[in-house]
């Protein structure tokens, strides 16, 4: 499911769904467990971590960028960084950017 998620939309909603099941537990809210399954599902289903630690490189000065964003070139990090940390830092910010959203939601809405 991980690699078959940014593909194609259908195991990114089962992913997000599967993701989704406990907050009903938590919440008594619709709404707010349909964001926080909602943005996990666009969220894994565009790779958006990859781009969040590729433009952490922006401020850098030209010759340390990375050129583009696309996952090819070692997961948005420089080609000069080992793939198992640049592959690390990319779930990190992942988790953290759901995290951030399913609290943010809570105290919002739930």
């Amino acid at each position: 499911m991980a690699t078959e998620k940014v593909k194609q939309w259908w195991p990114a909603i089962v992913h997000g769904t599967t993701y989704g099941l406990p907050f009903p537990l938590i919440t008594r809210y619709p709404l707010t467990c349909a964001a926080i399954v909602a943005t996990h599902v666009v969220l894994d289903r565009y790779r958006a971590a990859e781009y969040l630690v590729w433009a952490r490189n922006l401020p850098a000065p030209a010759s340390r960028r990375v050129a583009r964003a696309d996952g090819r070139k070692n997961q948005g990090s420089p080609v000069a960084v080992p793939s198992g940390l640049a592959n690390a830092l990319v779930i990190v910010a992942d988790d953290t950017v759901h995290l951030a959203i399913g609290a943010a939601a809570l105290a919002c809405g739930g």
